[in-house]
């Protein structure tokens, strides 16, 4: 089981987020830091906690993931974009998790200079082609809230993991109020498309809170995860 939640810690960061503006008329932000906070559950039960904290220093951001289970497993991700006109220009990305005294690493490095993208899992690197707009799955969500605020989805993205560049897709699925212990949000509801069967990934995303997300589930066959909101600083509507 401990591998279990190891691994789905580090897909609560994924491409964690994703936003759709459609049936809310709101006032669109700037990106600007924030930090949001969460319950992490896995097969339905409380098993820790989760944050996500976007930071700046100029034009240098950082999007950071960190959850814990207990004092059985922890993952941190961490991603370092630069951001102009409403794109988002991946730096690097880190992963880090730990199941007791077990370690797990993976980086990614992205060299528009060189037209490389670096990768490394554990002791295994990978080189493949730069291409213009590649994104990391925890900058991902930033970029998709960007376009929403702006003129809507791209029909894919191009998210680099550890072996590949591939296509993702993001369809809405209409809207729904979601309870937390932080307070009652209308939310846009989005899910993320996988080539798997009986594999889903869905967000749901609050227009008041600048389109981040306040709840959070994966279904991967018969086990399942879940983040719901407990507490948010930042920008509001």
């Amino acid at each position: 089981m401990a591998h279990n939640v190891l691994k789905t810690i580090a897909l609560a960061s994924g491409v964690s987020t994703t936003l759709l503006m459609a049936g809310f008329s709101s006032q669109a932000f700037a990106m600007s830091p924030f930090q949001a906070s969460y319950q992490f559950s896995y097969n339905g039960k409380n098993l820790g906690s989760a944050t996500r904290t976007l930071s700046k220093s100029g034009n240098n951001w950082t999007y950071v993931f960190a959850a814990k289970a207990g004092g059985m497993a922890s993952a941190t991700e961490t991603s370092r974009f630069s951001f102009n006109n409403g794109q988002v220009l991946s730096n690097n990305f880190s992963r880090h998790s730990k199941i007791l005294v077990h370690n797990n690493t993976m980086s990614i490095n992205f060299n528009a200079g060189a037209k490389t993208i670096n990768t490394k899992k554990d002791d295994k690197a990978r080189s493949f082609a730069w291409k213009s707009g590649v994104l990391d799955e925890l900058n991902a969500e930033l970029q998709l809230r960007e376009d929403l605020k702006a003129s809507g989805l791209k029909s894919s993205y191009a998210i680099a993991d550890a072996k590949e560049v591939e296509a993702r897709r993001f369809v809405k699925q209409g809207s729904e109020k979601v309870k937390t212990s932080y307070g009652t949000f209308d939310t846009i509801k989005v899910v993320m498309k996988h080539d798997k069967p009986n594999r889903d990934t869905i967000f749901w995303l609050a227009p008041k809170l600048d389109y981040a997300p306040v709840k959070v589930t994966h279904q991967d066959g018969k086990t399942s995860y879940g983040l719901l909101l407990t507490g948010y600083k930042g920008a509001t509507n």
